[in-house]
């Protein structure tokens, strides 16, 4: 954990396969499978698989309606569920064991490659969001309250997802580096610590990056 990425199949430099992209194609391929077993045999009475999968979803959807309400929650919900759900299951992925230690396994989220990724990613959800919402809004917005604040609106539509992106990949690597380094020094009971307290720092973080692109996009639809 903590190490520079490397390179497991090699596709002409940029395209170039790491150990972080081989657990986030895993990831989604779980994300996948679990939605296919879920949504082709729906039941009135949900067996637990279901019952689970529809609990996590009303959390998510109440957590989301609590922010932007529930218009908002609903129509856009597609997108913050599933961005809330790769994170925290990239976030995790790290606390499994061996996950980390080789090259060929590595938490998603402790790349920069990867969360720059998720932050283009918003950043295009966004601009759309604030399009379908009305073009004329979309552009009145970098003009007000006045005129000469269109330089640093437009900068700052390009601050708001790369600032998600290096808060995300700064704070889960820096927390596997540390606890990568407390093995090193003490490999008998602080890292565990470390691990414990990592739960509940790895689901913060996604409900931040989530939390934070929903009042970004409330603000990119927002009409007068």
């Amino acid at each position: 954990m903590g190490e520079a990425s490397e390179v497991v199949i090699p596709v002409g430099g940029i395209l170039d396969v790491t150990g972080e992209v081989i657990v986030m194609w895993i990831i989604l391929a779980v994300a996948a499978v679990l939605s296919v077993l879920v949504t082709r045999n729906l039941k009135e009475r949900p067996g637990r698989l279901q019952n689970m999968i529809e609990t996590g979803v009303e959390t998510l959807d109440g957590f989301f309606t609590g922010i932007i309400g529930k218009h908002l929650a609903r129509k856009y919900f597609f997108f913050l569920g599933s961005l809330f759900i790769f994170i925290i299951c990239a976030n995790y992925s790290g606390l499994i064991p061996g996950v980390g230690l080789t090259k060929y396994f590595k938490a998603p989220t402790s790349s920069l490659s990867v969360t720059l990724g998720l932050g283009v990613s918003t950043f295009v959800f966004l601009q759309i969001a604030g399009l379908r919402a009305g073009v004329k809004h979309y552009f009145k917005r970098f003009i007000s309250p006045i005129a000469f604040m269109l330089p640093l609106m437009v900068l700052d539509e390009f601050i708001k997802p790369a600032s998600l992106a290096l808060r995300l990949f700064g704070n889960v690597f820096g927390e596997e580096t540390v606890t990568h380094n407390l093995y090193d020094l003490l490999p008998i009971g602080v890292p565990v610590i470390m691990m414990v307290l990592s739960l509940l720092f790895c689901a913060i973080q996604a409900v931040v990056f989530t939390m934070l692109t929903s009042i970004y996009l409330e603000e990119a639809v927002e009409t007068d």
